[in-house]
């Protein structure tokens, strides 16, 4: 791997612009208190974030797999790049941090939950960015934080003490985890060149690996990660987090981008190569296994959000399936579906919290008939649904394609076709999910008057994420060529051809 550094490429320092923007807004929020004034300018510091990254996007240089806009600083162990897939998981981040302050939420939350807003999206930067175990590590937890204190702050039901504390014991678990495997890693690593201790990705790859210290750095790491993605069976803090807090907000921020899918490309495959080659098939036994068992436990909820958070475990395992391909098309494929499953993700659940401020509910026998009266968040609903299964004009499709390609070519066909049935399982979960909330009958007891109609704010982000989404899905060439040379370059660890 080499490195650019960003005065060969920019005038000024990319990857930190993109960190402390939003910090700085977070933190004039803090102390303002006109709040319509707020409101303006915290949208206007998310608008600047994503004109930021657009500039990164429109400085790289898509034809290399190295590292590009280095930015070093050895006070503080600071060590941050970007390449296509960094870049990808950037623009990513942007779009939801401006379609999540669009969202809107009652005055009196405007500047606290803008701060916290901001500042999740500082801490994501980071992870984005930075070649740094340490870092990410860190960044992690400050983002971890914020999520659970909106959980705290702001839950939206009377079950918010055990969603909360749920929320802490798998994620404080798995961030241990995470943080006690960079240390067996890194150990390792001091332990075969004399005593140096480093958690820079740079200088982990260049030093010997010890076989018998990986598969215990790869056990830590991997199941860490696994916890922030989710993967089967560490899903169990989400199903009850994603029904409480600010009803799309929260759950937006923790799956709209995979950074446990981040997490296992930009660490995991490259510093444990050899143990990812030896459990490779337990892996994907496992999110094999995953596919089938949420899309049965989504089938048997009665609330719309508890059967999206499963919809989530069913389709994030088929990424996970994609990753550990160890294949550049399957590679490349996971990543897409990352990106396609958060904006897919992310336009359902902001028309799921759209519905539950109309109706005071998500339980699927209080809800019905609400085409007729909302008839473009059921679409958008809709579509979103469509985009996660993979269909034809959104990004899922290619990226789908690339999965299932390289699954056939590294596991053969018959486990291939097991997880494209389980995609197709899914897409009945959704669709029953759709026709309960929409099509159904009306509950007699809850009159038309109450179901109000689509406003043009709800116009504006349902419709920015479906812009998106559709123009990804109908032109995804930038997007092949952005990841192409990246996923290339992880692939070669794996020594395929």
């Amino acid at each position: 791997m080499n490195e650019v550094s960003w005065t060969a490429q920019a005038g000024y320092p990319l990857l930190a612009t993109l960190q402390w923007l939003p910090l700085a807004g977070a933190v004039l929020l803090m102390i303002m208190r006109e709040q319509d004034l707020a409101l303006v300018l915290g949208r206007l510091f998310a608008v600047g974030e994503l004109v930021v990254a657009i500039d990164l996007y429109a400085r790289i240089d898509v034809s290399t797999g190295n590292f590009q806009f280095a930015e070093h600083l050895d006070v503080f162990a600071y060590h941050a790049a970007a390449d296509g897939m960094s870049v990808l998981f950037i623009l990513l981040t942007a779009l939801l941090g401006i379609l999540l302050s669009f969202y809107g939420m009652a005055r009196r939350q405007i500047s606290p939950v803008l701060s916290v807003l901001l500042l999740i999206e500082s801490s994501q930067m980071a992870m984005l960015s930075t070649l740094n175990l340490l870092w990410f590590a860190a960044a992690s937890a400050v983002q971890l934080a914020l999520v659970a204190y909106l959980l705290w702050r702001w839950a939206s039901a009377s079950e918010e003490n055990l969603a909360l504390s749920r929320f802490l014991q798998y994620q404080l678990f798995g961030w241990c985890l995470f943080v006690a495997g960079a240390v067996v890693l890194v150990w390792s690593h001091a332990d075969a060149i004399g005593g140096h201790w480093s958690f820079d990705l740079f200088e982990l790859l260049q030093t010997p690996q010890i076989g018998k210290y990986q598969s215990a750095a790869f056990y830590l790491l991997f199941y860490g990660l696994a916890v922030r993605t989710p993967l089967f069976p560490l899903h169990g803090w989400l199903p009850n987090s994603a029904g409480q807090g600010l009803i799309a907000v929260g759950p937006v921020l923790l799956l709209g981008v995979k950074v446990g899918i981040y997490g296992m490309a930009r660490f995991l495959l490259p510093l444990t190569a050899d143990a990812v080659m030896i459990w490779q098939h337990y892996v994907v036994s496992f999110a094999m296994v995953g596919v089938f068992f949420a899309a049965v436990m989504a089938f048997r909820q009665a609330n719309l959000r508890r059967l999206m958070a499963f919809a989530v475990v069913s389709h994030t395992s088929l990424i996970v399936i994609g990753l550990f391909t160890l294949h550049p098309a399957g590679l490349q494929g996971a990543l897409l579906l990352a990106v396609n499953f958060g904006l897919a993700v992310t336009v359902m659940l902001l028309m799921v919290g759209y519905v539950y401020r109309r109706t005071g509910t998500t339980s699927l026998d209080r809800l019905g008939g609400l085409f007729d009266r909302v008839p473009f968040i059921a679409v958008a609903f809709l579509i979103g649904g469509l985009a996660i299964l993979g269909m034809p004009g959104t990004p899922g499709f290619d990226a789908v394609h690339l999965v299932l390609e390289a699954s056939i070519e590294t596991f053969g066909a018959l486990p291939t076709i097991a997880t494209a049935l389980g995609n197709v399982a899914a897409a009945g979960f959704l669709l029953w999910a759709f026709q309960r909330a929409f099509l159904a009958p009306r509950p007699r007891d809850v009159p038309v008057s109450r179901i109000v109609r689509t406003r043009p704010m709800e116009y504006f982000v349902g419709g920015a994420t479906l812009l998106v989404l559709l123009a990804a899905g109908f032109y995804p060439e930038p997007w092949l060529k952005l990841t192409d040379s990246a996923t290339q370059a992880l692939a070669a660890y794996f020594h395929h051809g």
